[in-house]
């Protein structure tokens, strides 16, 4: 069954209740509910404006292996990267998938991050390369969704499914999330997640 998270019943300045709001790597992330005049769904976002290697919120109540977790968001700034990402199978912050879209460099990339490692995923059907080009204008809305089943990953861009990847690295149930990088300040609203059907 799908659950949607939007982050209104949080006052603004506070962080969500049931969310792990940490880090892989260093720095000091900050994740706050804020309200967003432009939000999808009126009246709270959750922002990311601190700074960590990679900043990551856990929603902490989640376990699955298979389904799907979506979220709007809007690249807001950051000079080092502008990036928005979502995560899946997480056993913790230092292990789990990610797909995130990049504002600075228009291009939408899947990895794996393995004990705090991230490794860009090859695409099915291609060899080499870096994910896949896709523009990613700033202070836009867009969506980013990836559908997990088994090994199989697809990645879905605005509505338009972009690529897929294969991995076998971590399949078993685990948390979904948010990601983001270095200086990104980040908006996220209606963050959607479930089980396969």
């Amino acid at each position: 069954m799908a659950e949607t998270v939007n982050f209104d019943n949080t006052p603004a300045g506070m962080p969500p209740e049931g969310w792990t709001l940490t880090m892989t790597g260093k720095g000091e992330p900050k994740w706050t509910v804020e309200a967003d005049a432009t939000a999808p769904s009126k009246p709270n976002v959750l922002k990311q404006s601190g700074r960590a290697t990679f900043p990551v919120a856990i929603k902490s109540d989640t376990s699955i292996r298979d389904g799907f977790v979506e979220v709007k968001f809007k690249a807001v700034t950051g000079s080092e990267d502008r990036a928005a990402g979502v995560i899946w199978r997480a056993r913790d912050a230092d292990n789990y998938y990610v797909v995130r879209a990049n504002a600075l460099e228009d291009n939408v990339v899947l990895y794996k991050m393995i004990k705090g490692v991230r490794t860009s995923l090859e695409i099915v059907g291609r060899k080499g390369g870096y994910g896949v080009g896709a523009p990613v204008p700033s202070s836009q809305w867009h969506a980013l969704r990836c559908d997990f089943a088994g090994r199989r990953f697809k990645v879905t861009y605005d509505r338009q499914l972009l690529f897929e990847v294969e991995d076998a690295t971590l399949t078993d149930a685990g948390m979904i999330g948010l990601w983001t990088k270095a200086d990104s300040v980040t908006l996220f609203d209606d963050l959607a997640y479930g089980e396969a059907k």
